[in-house]
């Protein structure tokens, strides 16, 4: 069987929640060692991340294995700095502060492996005016702008319906991850690779900061439609909704054909991209009149039929059973021994010739002790006066 792509490399996860979380699944996922370093004793149930009963909990730390360490201890720092020693990662995502009080900041890791790469997630950032702030994932959304530009005009501002600083932070953490990794080819050094809630919203708002960094324009919020470019946004049908994607004037011609009003792209009020945009509401309101004359199958057949980009507006349920989705791969059916046959979220990534068939249940808490501390090289005799001492 073909070793899978990262599967050379050990990730000691020390993160928790989801920022840090969502950049060790990449690993994980994709074959490498990873071994999730927790606290001592029981997690109680309504703590963020959850008991591995949880689904979020199951989808986050798949493909993992979980040791205790207590790194408050003296003597279970001094283990972990024996497994950074022949680790590649060590991924955290606490406040900022907290690496360095406990001994485990890049400096201190750096002098018992040089090439050895600390991943840090942080609310804000690693220093500035903000880096003592507690960060989450709302707070970043709106510092970040992301609020500003979703949702209603004059509703006030409103938060994406999905953790997108965790999870967007936490990609960027594992593309920098695995830039270092690279990199370290070359060199033979590992460094310091920092990212934040804050930096990876401001570069998920793109063109939207572009308005304002080129043109000094503020970006408002629109809703369902597109920001500059009409129409696309969602539209009534007899039977629900369905979104319409009519980008440039030839797109525009070609969506008024096919619906049946071709008059409309010669009238005065529709006839750039600019009028559109002005007179959107009109514009909206023309082409709902047609679209609530059928369903959204036959829209969507219909246009798709012409090469109108569009699409019906599913709730989770119904994206899950969608053919193109289950096609994809997107749920992964794994065995938990308590829960039985469950599915996690699958890789938004295909590569053609590395492919995981099997995904491994999320860990219970220090399920792996014994065997990860013995890969390490720690006897049977100190495991037992480690555990004595509360250092694991």
């Amino acid at each position: 069987m073909q070793p899978l792509p990262l599967s050379r490399f050990t990730i000691l996860d020390l993160t928790r929640v989801r920022s840090g979380p969502a950049a060790v699944r990449q690993f994980a996922d994709w074959g490498a060692n990873v071994i999730k370093i927790e606290e001592p004793g029981d997690m109680p149930d309504d703590k963020p991340g959850g008991s591995a009963q949880f689904a979020d909990y199951q989808n986050t730390h798949r493909n993992k294995r979980s040791v205790t360490l207590n790194l408050k201890n003296p003597k279970g720092r001094e283990l972990f700095l024996e497994m950074v020693k022949q680790a590649d990662v060590v991924v955290e995502n606490y406040r900022p502060n907290v690496k360095f009080k406990l001994g485990i900041d890049y400096e201190s890791l750096k002098k018992v492996n040089p090439r050895i790469i600390l991943s840090s997630v942080s609310g804000f950032g690693q220093d500035g005016p903000y880096k003592d702030r507690p960060g989450l994932d709302q707070i970043a959304q709106g510092l970040g702008g992301v609020m500003s530009v979703t949702g209603e005009p004059g509703r006030g501002p409103m938060r994406a319906g999905i953790p997108i600083a965790d999870l967007t932070s936490g990609l960027f953490c594992a593309i920098g991850t695995m830039v270092a990794l690279l990199e370290r080819e070359v060199s033979g050094q590992g460094q310091w690779v920092q990212t934040s809630l804050l930096q990876a919203q401001v570069w998920m708002m793109d063109f939207q900061i572009m308005r304002w960094l080129m043109n000094k324009e503020i970006p408002g919020q629109s809703g369902n439609d597109h920001p500059t470019s009409s129409p696309t946004g969602v539209f009534k049908t007899s039977d629900g909704y369905i979104n319409i994607a009519a980008m440039g004037t030839e797109m525009y011609v070609r969506l008024v054909t096919v619906l049946g009003v071709p008059e409309m792209a010669t009238d005065p009020r529709y006839q750039t991209l600019q009028l559109r945009a002005k007179n959107r509401p009109q514009l909206n309101a023309d082409i709902a009149a047609v679209t609530t004359q059928n369903t959204t199958k036959f829209w969507i057949d219909l246009l798709n039929k012409e090469g109108v980009p569009c699409g019906s507006i599913k709730n989770v349920q119904e994206t899950m059973e969608d053919p193109q989705v289950q096609h994809l791969g997107m749920a992964k059916t794994l065995q938990h021994p308590k829960l039985g046959e469950i599915s996690v979220v699958g890789q938004a990534v295909i590569l053609s010739r590395s492919k995981r068939d099997v995904f491994t249940a999320a860990p219970d808490r220090g399920e792996h002790n014994d065997e990860v501390y013995t890969e390490f090289g720690v006897t049977p005799e100190r495991l037992a006066t480690l555990r004595q001492e509360g250092a694991i």
